[in-house]
């Protein structure tokens, strides 16, 4: 327990660092929010097609041709949606990798590298598709049991893949060879990861959770009190907030990758973070 409260608190200070690092090209937060506006839009235009083509009928009358048709509308969707989710975070990483190896990235030279990378994201995107839907098949199909497989298979997916966006950013290699060598760098760091990403999940995830109490809460007070322009203003301001929490959450996660592969390939501590703090956090496993 003094080891994981340990590794929580150095994680929490690698935060900090990482919104340093953030700091020093504030600009690279756009990335986050194009990415949040086109998965927005697209996705959102995806699903009103399907929904007036009427290929959700599957789910009310549980035609079976139907709900094949379903999975393969899904599958669809995920590539898409996966693929603009990489494309932007591909950007965000490389500009951090370069930014902690002491270079001036701008939004102009991040997006240029994603789209150098379309390739190889593309593949990373149906690959991350088909897991998707190989495990909601199992989760719906062989009901309770299948959920937690489904949820066990899927942690272990996330964490196995946890660097292939900072690989394929960095060094320009397939899908499968990214997912390969996340997987081994994941063997020298594999603490910090998944301890790290939990952090900001929480953080943010828990300021999230305070702003749409406040949000809501509120809002039905003012609302009960017949005071519904102020009601409607403050449930603006609460959205508006919390998208600037989750850009905010979103981008300090793609510094923390870009932290972690640096440090696991390079060797070195990148700039802006504590030498020691970094060591300490990022020391190989140990081995038997």
């Amino acid at each position: 327990m003094t080891d994981f409260v340990d590794r929580f608190i150095r994680s929490c200070r690698i935060i900090k660092a990482s919104y340093k690092v953030l700091d020093a090209d504030g600009e690279l937060l756009f990335l986050p929010i194009l990415s949040g506006i086109v998965t927005a839009v697209v996705g959102g235009g995806l699903i009103y097609q399907s929904y007036t083509l009427g290929t959700f009928d599957a789910l009310k009358d549980g035609d079976a041709a139907k709900l094949q048709g379903i999975y393969v509308w899904l599958f669809g969707f995920y590539v898409v949606e996966y693929f603009i989710i990489y494309f932007f975070n591909t950007a965000l990483v490389g500009a951090a990798i370069a930014r902690l190896d002491g270079g001036d990235p701008t939004v102009g030279s991040a997006l240029a590298l994603a789209f150098r990378r379309t390739w190889q994201i593309l593949g990373y995107a149906i690959i991350s598709a088909t897991v998707g839907i190989i495990l909601r098949m199992v989760a719906e199909r062989i009901g309770f049991v299948g959920r937690l497989i489904a949820a066990g298979l899927g942690l272990a997916w996330t964490v196995a893949t946890f660097l292939v966006v900072p690989v394929m950013a960095a060094e320009g290699v397939g899908p499968i060879e990214a997912i390969e060598k996340s997987a081994a760098l994941l063997k020298k760091s594999w603490g910090e990861n998944l301890i790290g990403n939990a952090s900001i999940s929480v953080v943010f995830g828990s300021i999230g959770a305070a702003v749409i109490l406040v949000g809501y809460g509120g809002g039905l007070w003012l609302h009960n009190r017949g005071n519904d322009g102020a009601a409607l203003l403050l449930a603006i301001a609460c959205a508006m907030l919390l998208a600037a929490v989750a850009i905010l959450g979103s981008a300090l996660a793609g510094v923390y990758q870009a932290a972690v592969y640096y440090f696991t390939v390079i060797g070195e501590p990148p700039d802006g973070f504590d030498k020691g703090l970094i060591r300490d956090a990022f020391a190989p496993k140990a081995t038997s």
